[in-house]
């Protein structure tokens, strides 16, 4: 089917949209999604309505982009032209959002962070995340990060993930494990000493997990291995249990 729509016009794609059965809608948008063909995205532009189309369409139409392995920049801007300047509803502003950071690394992975989509992606999630004021909001855009993964951003996650309430703390240190090695330099290993030993402030048993690994993970040294054997003394029993299993399986 979506060999087919690759050779297909853009005026028969719209009309198999505008055509198929309700239920039968999600799996042709999906498709059309998959084809990536500058006919099936054009169709699937003057298709998608987001001020009109049902949530679940939409989310299908997110997801479907979100998790395309070679998308192009035609599917990015589509999804950034339908999420600019418009009242949404929340559910579709945030997979929309998170789907822009997947699409944004993806695209990156294949060596296209210059084109200027992809930075129109990141200055979209960065400048998002500059004006969010409720703490749900920043947890999403942090999400987008965490998908895009990229190392300039890392600053950024760092000042979240020390500063931040319990949910973004959270949400910046699930972003900042996404990286390779390379990137998890000695400032960000410092960071996540701090927040495990709890240097600055008490933090949840979640960030302190989620720093954890990222010591034990990302080219280990004695020292952070040591220094967590030790700490798990003082810890909860399962928590202990966890923190000694990731130690066992990194070395």
């Amino acid at each position: 089917f979506i060999q087919m729509l690759r050779r297909t016009k853009k005026r028969d794609v719209l009309q198999l949209l505008r055509t198929a059965p309700e239920e039968m809608r999600p799996f042709v948008v999906e498709a059309a999604v998959a084809a990536q063909s500058v006919p099936s995205l054009a169709a699937l532009s003057d298709f998608l309505d987001f001020s009109k189309e049902s949530k679940s369409l939409l989310e299908k139409f997110l997801y479907a982009a979100a998790f395309s392995p070679r998308p192009s920049e035609e599917l990015l801007r589509l999804v950034l032209d339908k999420l600019a300047g418009k009242q949404l509803a929340p559910e579709v502003q945030e997979t929309g959002i998170i789907a822009v950071g997947a699409l944004v690394g993806k695209l990156c992975q294949q060596k296209l962070c210059e084109l200027q989509e992809v930075e129109r992606g990141v200055k979209t999630i960065l400048s998002g995340l500059r004006v969010a004021k409720e703490e749900s909001e920043i947890v999403i855009y942090l999400l987008a990060l965490g998908n895009a993964v990229l190392p300039e951003t890392i600053p950024i996650l760092l000042d979240h993930a020390e500063e931040g309430p319990a949910a973004v703390a959270s949400a910046a240190i699930s972003a900042l494990q996404r990286f390779p090695a390379q990137h998890i330099s000695g400032k960000v290993k410092r960071a996540m000493r701090r927040i495990f030993y709890e240097k600055r402030r008490s933090y949840g048993k979640t960030c302190r997990l989620a720093a954890a690994e990222i010591l034990l993970e990302k080219e280990p040294t004695p020292m952070d291995v040591i220094n967590i054997l030790l700490a798990t003394t003082e810890m909860e029993t399962e928590t202990a249990a966890f923190l000694l299993q990731k130690i066992q399986s990194s070395l």
